[in-house]
């Protein structure tokens, strides 16, 4: 069985700056496309971003240039940089990932339990 942890959430002030990191952790083969979602107070789940194996990332177009993720195959390991944070970046951040728990499995989903951003002065 596989899992993913999130850390780095927190309180920050506007126009600052925060890193959450997902690590995938237990039986693992390989680890496909991973992403980053968001749920803001009352409203429903939204992808932040996503980032294939090779590397190639896509984004929120709001997100656009503020927001990066980053990979590290190596370590199964996933980041989101967020600058310039907002009042409306407020949100329980997700991660989500594609894994393969041994040669012959087939691809599964699975979930972080969130870990809660603010952003706040």
């Amino acid at each position: 069985q596989a899992q993913l942890v999130e850390s780095g959430g927190g309180l920050v002030q506007p126009g600052g700056s925060l890193r959450l990191s997902c690590a995938a952790s237990g039986t693992i083969f390989s680890v496909g496309t991973m992403a980053w979602f968001r749920q803001a107070p009352e409203k429903g789940r939204v992808m932040v971003g996503q980032i294939t194996e090779a590397g190639d990332d896509s984004y929120l177009h709001s997100l656009e240039g503020r927001f990066i993720i980053s990979r590290d195959n190596a370590k199964n390991t996933m980041y989101l940089q967020m600058n310039d944070l907002k009042p409306e970046d407020t949100a329980v951040y997700y991660c989500y990932g594609q894994i393969r728990t041994g040669r012959w499995d087939n691809w599964r989903i699975y979930w972080g339990q969130g870990t809660q951003v603010t952003v706040s002065s």
